[in-house]
């Protein structure tokens, strides 16, 4: 019944103590102003001030709904100025574990110098299954490389990745120069995260079309699995951009599996959001910065909406 423009209309008088002002404040005319006001009381059934008064004068009804005025206004202008200023934000991150951060933080910095008002917050109590914390509205944006169907999720395409297989320096299998084959991996430790068997892509590509069921055995953390490995405890697959540094250290050497196992990632946002400009331009930073600096992956086109971006 009461509209934000009698809110307004309102204020105005108060301010400006007169219809005729009133009406210049809001580009009206003072008929249509004074129109207003006859229909608002006609609708509320009582008078809101003493027509004839200078300033004018407000009923005990009108000084009411002025109050009010005073109180909402001011908050419907400050959401409106948070919709509409696109550059003050916080992007609610969460990662899954095998994806891991060490690539990720440097292209964050990047992206924080040009958008230095854009808070990155790390959610990292949902690391194996953070996609219904996405849905649920707790967290932004996602990097997985899993796609749920009808989730009401838009998953914007990162790029393709090699997992790669990870073995002590002084494994057998490290010196072998023709293809890993699934049956190579018949009698090992497969050192994996906890998750389940079919989310494991060297289970599903490699291992499991084969027949070939090696010993698996849970590590939920990833220093730990790669401390493991490098002491001969067993073998991982993981994507090389987590054990890229553990690599050049010397601790690991990885192979590729067969003819090669690719996976995708994806940025995960809820369905619409994708159209906003700080997450279109976060994803598409964070992205650039991935294909220009990551070893064994591959760029993927993205959606015709991102192509616009610029960094």
């Amino acid at each position: 019944m009461i509209e934000i423009k009698h809110l307004r209309t309102l204020q105005a008088l108060k301010n400006n103590g007169s219809l005729s002002a009133a009406a210049i404040q809001l580009h009206q005319t003072q008929s249509a102003i004074s129109h207003q006001c006859n229909e608002l009381e006609k609708k509320l059934g009582f008078k809101l001030f003493i027509r004839k008064s200078h300033p004018i004068k407000f009923t005990i009804q009108g000084k009411i709904l002025l109050q009010l005025s005073e109180e909402i206004l001011p908050k419907i202008q400050k959401s409106i100025q948070k919709c509409t200023d696109s550059h003050h934000m916080i992007i609610r991150l969460a990662i899954e574990c095998h994806s891991c951060i060490q690539w990720l933080t440097p292209a964050l910095k990047i992206f924080q110098k040009k958008w230095p008002k854009v808070e990155i917050d790390f959610y990292s109590d949902m690391t194996f299954t953070p996609q219904p914390f996405l849905q649920q509205g707790k967290i932004d944006i996602v990097l997985t490389s899993e796609v749920f169907p009808r989730s009401n999720l838009f998953y914007a395409p990162m790029f393709d990745f090699e997992v790669r297989l990870v073995l002590s320096p002084n494994h057998p299998l490290a010196l072998k120069k023709n293809n890993i084959l699934p049956k190579d991996l018949e009698s090992e430790i497969l050192m994996t995260y906890p998750v389940e068997r079919h989310r494991l892509d060297i289970w599903k590509y490699f291992l499991q079309p084969s027949g070939i069921i090696p010993i698996f055995k849970n590590v939920n953390n990833t220093l730990l699995l790669i401390q493991m490995v490098s002491a001969q405890m067993g073998i991982a697959a993981l994507p090389h951009w987590v054990v890229d540094n553990f690599e050049r250290q010397g601790l690991i050497v990885t192979k590729k599996i067969g003819n090669g196992i690719w996976g995708r990632l994806y940025a995960a946002i809820r369905n619409g959001e994708q159209k906003e400009l700080v997450i279109q331009t976060f994803i598409h930073s964070i992205r650039l910065h991935a294909i220009n600096n990551l070893k064994f992956i591959r760029g993927v086109l993205q959606p015709r909406f991102f192509k616009k971006i610029k960094i």
